[in-house]
C-alpha cells in the first residue's frame, strides 16, 4: 500500500473510532447530569420554574419505517419523570403543570433543514392547574426572557417546529378563577377508538363537504361557575386534525351552568390559527340575563327560554372578531323567537346587531323588561335574580315597579336591534295586533325609537329615551295613541258594540331614577286624552276590575247604562304629581267635572268628582264625590257639606279654554264632524 492510502486509512479509521467511541459514550451516558443545566436554562427562559425531579435519559432506535438507508439512521427516544413547570411569583400556587412521566422521539435528519419534528409525544397523568387571581395576574400567560425588549432589526428565526401527535392515558385540569367565581376540574380521557364525527355532531354530507375529522378525546367537568354549580361533557378531535389548515377540528359540548345549559356541535377551522368557528348551538335557562357571565353578550331579564341556531365565527376579522347567531329559532316563556344576530368584540366597546320576530307573541314575556313579575316561569327568573343578587324589591304597599334598571352593565356593549310580534297575545281588556322596535344602546345611553303597537284597530306609538350614563338616571317617553277604538277595547261589552267612539292621547314626560316608580316619581310633563261616544256603568266596572269605579258610577247614575258623549282629560305632571288642568265627561244625563291631584311619588291620590245634571234629567246624586288614599288601597266616598249649586260645573268648564282648544288637536280632520267632542270641546273653548 502506498504511504498516501495508509495515511487515509489510519484518517478513516480513527474517523470510524471516533464515531463509535461517540455512540459508545452518548449511548452509555448519564443524562440525568445535564438536569441542573436544563432545569436552570428552561427556567430562565420561561421566567419561572423548572425542574426535571425524576430519571432523564435516552435510548437510540432505528426507525424501520423510513425508506432506504434513512431505516439505519438511529432516532432519540426521550424519556423524563416527575415533571413540574412552576407559577410566576404573583400567583401563590407552586405548581401549573406536573407529569409523571414524558416519553418523546425525535427525527435527527430533520435538524439538517432547520426543523425541529417530533412524530409523536406520550404523557403520562398530566395535571394542569390554570389559576387567576383578583388583580388578573394568570399563570397562563408567559412572560418570556427577552420579551421585554426585543429586537425590532432581529430576523425571524429559520427554525420550524413540527409535532404529529400527542398521547395520554388521562389528564387532569384544575381551573381557579376569583373574578369569575370559577373551581372547576375537567378530566380529559382518550376515547380508545376514534368515534366519527356525523356520529356525535352531524349528517355525513357535513362530513363530505367539511370534512370534519373524528373525535379521539372525550371530557368531562365539574366544579363551580359564577358561584353556580357547573356540570359538562364532550368530545374533541386529536392532535393531527388540531394542526391541521383543511381538516376541521370537532368540537361537541354539553353544559350546564345553573339554570342554563348551553349545547354545542361543529367544528373550529385551523386551529392553531383560530381560522374560524361553526357549530350548532343551542341555548336554555331561566333568564337570558345569566348568559351574560358564560358569554360576555349584555341581555335582559327574560322568562324561561330556548333557542337553537348555527353560529358562524371569524376571528381574524380587521375589527376584531365576529360571531353569527343565524337563523335561529326558540321561545321566550310562551313567546316564539326567531332571527339572527351578530355580534362584534370591536372598539371602544363589543357590538349586538340583528333582527328578530316573533310571530305569537304573549305580552306577559315582556313584563321582566320593566320589572314585572309577569310570563311563564317567571317564578324561575325572580329565583334566577335573586341568586345574582339582583332580587326583586317590590314594596308590599306599592303598586308601580321598583325594580331597577341595572344601567351599570349598559356600556359593556353596544346595540342595534330590530323586533316585530306579528301576532300578539293578550287578555281581551287589551287587544294588541303587532308590535315593532328599534332598539340602539350606545356608550349607556338607550333609545327605543320607534316603540310601536297596534292597539284596538289605532295605534300606540312612543318614544322611549333612557340616559344610563348619568347617575341617576333620565328618562323620556313620548307616546302617541291615535283611534283607539272602544268597541275594542271592550269587546265583552255587548252595548260598546255599536259605538264608533274612539279614544286618542298624548303623553310626554321625563324623570329621573333607576326604575319605573322613580322615573315617575319625578317626572314633569303633560297628558292628554280623549274619548268620545263611549258607555259607563256598573256592570262595566266590574268587567275591567275598578271597584272604586263601580263605587263612583253606582253613586252618580245608580245601576243605569249610561252613554258618554266625550270624555277628555288634560293633566299637568309637575315633580311627580299630576294635577288636573281639565278632566270631565260629557254624558247624556249629566256633566262630571274630576279635579284634584294624583302623587307617583307616594303612590297617593286625591280627586273631587263634581255631578252637574242636564236640564230636568237629574243624576242620583248631587253631592260632590271624594277618591283618596293608595294606589293599591283606594277609597272612595260622598264629600260632607252643601249640594252643588246648579250651573257651577258650566262655571267651571268656562275656565278651561286653553285645555280645551289644546284636546281639540287630537281629533282626526276626518272625524272632525262625526266625534261629539268636537262640539263639546268647542263650547268649552267658547265660554269665557
Amino acid at each position: 500500500m502506498s504511504r498516501t492510502g495508509k495515511i487515509i486509512s489510519w484518517i478513516v479509521g480513527i474517523f470510524l473510532l471516533l464515531v463509535v467511541v461517540l455512540i459508545i459514550i452518548i449511548a452509555t451516558f448519564d443524562w440525568n447530569r445535564l438536569k441542573p443545566t436544563i432545569n436552570q436554562k428552561v427556567s430562565t427562559e420561561l421566567n419561572r420554574p423548572f425542574a426535571i425531579r425524576g430519571d432523564l435519559g435516552v435510548a437510540w432506535e432505528r426507525n424501520r419505517q423510513e425508506p432506504g438507508w434513512r431505516s439505519w439512521v438511529p432516532w432519540p427516544h426521550v424519556h423524563a419523570e416527575d415533571i413540574m413547570l412552576g407559577n410566576p411569583p404573583e400567583v401563590p400556587e407552586v405548581s401549573m403543570v406536573h407529569l409523571e412521566r414524558v416519553d418523546a422521539t425525535l427525527a435527527p435528519l430533520a435538524l439538517l433543514g432547520k426543523e425541529v419534528y417530533i412524530p409523536w409525544i406520550k404523557l403520562k397523568q398530566p395535571d394542569a392547574k390554570l389559576i387567576q387571581t383578583l388583580d388578573r395576574k394568570n399563570n397562563w400567560t408567559f412572560n418570556l426572557a427577552g420579551s421585554e425588549n426585543p429586537d425590532p432589526n432581529q430576523p425571524p428565526s429559520a427554525w420550524t417546529f413540527r409535532l404529529d401527535n400527542v398521547m395520554f392515558d388521562q389528564g387532569q385540569i384544575a381551573y381557579r378563577d376569583a373574578i369569575n367565581k370559577a373551581d372547576v376540574k375537567v378530566t380529559v380521557n382518550p376515547l380508545g377508538k376514534p368515534v366519527p364525527y356525523e356520529q356525535v355532531a352531524g349528517s355525513k354530507e357535513d362530513v363530505a363537504k367539511k370534512g370534519a375529522s373524528d373525535f379521539v378525546f372525550g371530557w368531562k367537568a365539574s366544579g363551580t361557575y359564577n358561584n353556580e354549580q357547573l356540570t359538562g361533557d364532550g368530545k374533541i378531535g386529536g392532535m393531527l386534525s388540531l394542526r391541521s389548515k383543511t381538516n376541521p377540528f370537532p368540537l361537541q359540548a354539553d353544559l350546564r351552568n345553573g339554570t342554563t345549559r348551553v349545547q354545542v356541535a361543529g367544528s373550529l377551522q385551523d386551529p392553531l390559527n383560530l381560522g374560524g368557528l361553526d357549530i350548532r348551538l343551542r341555548f336554555s335557562g331561566d333568564t337570558l340575563a345569566n348568559l351574560y357571565g358564560l358569554t360576555g353578550v349584555l341581555l335582559p331579564d327574560t322568562p324561561p327560554y330556548e333557542t337553537d341556531g348555527r353560529l358562524i365565527a371569524r376571528f381574524q376579522e380587521k375589527g376584531g372578531p365576529v360571531f353569527d347567531y343565524k337563523n335561529f329559532n326558540g321561545h321566550i316563556g310562551d313567546s316564539d323567537i326567531h332571527g339572527s344576530m351578530t355580534y362584534t368584540q370591536g372598539k371602544p366597546r363589543p357590538k349586538l346587531a340583528g333582527e328578530l320576530e316573533s310571530r305569537q307573541l304573549r305580552m306577559a314575556d315582556l313584563g321582566p323588561l320593566i320589572g314585572v313579575n309577569s310570563g311563564k316561569g317567571s317564578e324561575k327568573t325572580e329565583k334566577a335574580k335573586a341568586k345574582r343578587g339582583d332580587a326583586a324589591s317590590q314594596p308590599s304597599d306599592r303598586v308601580l315597579p321598583h325594580d331597577k334598571f341595572d344601567t351599570k352593565s349598559w356600556d359593556v356593549m353596544d346595540a342595534d336591534v330590530k323586533f316585530s310580534g306579528k301576532r300578539i297575545e293578550h287578555s281581551n281588556s287589551l287587544p294588541l295586533s303587532d308590535l315593532y322596535t328599534h332598539l340602539v344602546l350606545k356608550n349607556g345611553d338607550l333609545l327605543l325609537d320607534p316603540l310601536r303597537f297596534g292597539v284596538a284597530g289605532g295605534t300606540l306609538n312612543s318614544t322611549i329615551h333612557m340616559e344610563g350614563n348619568r347617575s341617576p338616571m333620565r328618562a323620556r317617553a313620548d307616546l302617541h295613541a291615535r283611534n283607539l277604538k272602544l268597541k275594542q277595547i271592550l269587546p265583552d261589552v255587548e252595548a260598546m258594540q255599536s259605538s264608533m267612539g274612539q279614544l286618542n292621547g298624548d303623553a310626554k314626560l321625563t324623570g329621573t331614577g333607576n326604575s319605573v316608580a322613580d322615573i315617575l316619581a319625578t317626572s314633569n310633563g303633560d297628558l292628554k286624552i280623549l274619548m268620545n261616544d263611549g258607555i259607563i256603568s256598573r256592570s262595566l266596572m266590574e268587567i275591567v276590575g275598578l271597584n272604586v269605579g263601580n263605587y263612583v258610577v253606582g253613586k252618580l247614575f245608580g245601576d243605569d247604562q249610561v252613554r258618554i258623549n266625550c270624555a277628555a282629560a288634560d293633566l299637568n305632571v309637575n315633580n311627580g304629581l299630576a294635577s288636573t288642568k281639565l278632566f270631565v265627561f260629557d254624558t247624556e244625563n249629566a256633566v262630571i267635572n274630576i279635579s284634584g291631584t294624583t302623587n307617583f311619588a307616594n303612590e297617593r291620590m286625591d280627586l273631587s268628582i263634581n255631578p252637574e245634571s242636564k236640564g230636568i234629567r237629574i243624576v242620583t246624586l248631587r253631592s260632590p264625590l271624594y277618591v283618596r288614599g293608595t294606589f293599591k288601597n283606594p277609597d272612595a266616598g260622598v264629600k260632607a257639606g252643601p249640594l252643588i249649586a246648579r250651573g257651577a260645573a258650566a262655571v267651571a268648564l268656562g275656565a278651561v279654554v286653553a285645555p280645551a282648544a289644546a284636546l281639540l288637536a287630537l281629533i282626526s280632520p276626518s272625524d272632525n264632524e262625526e266625534n261629539q267632542c268636537t262640539n263639546v270641546l268647542r263650547e268649552m273653548k267658547g265660554k269665557k
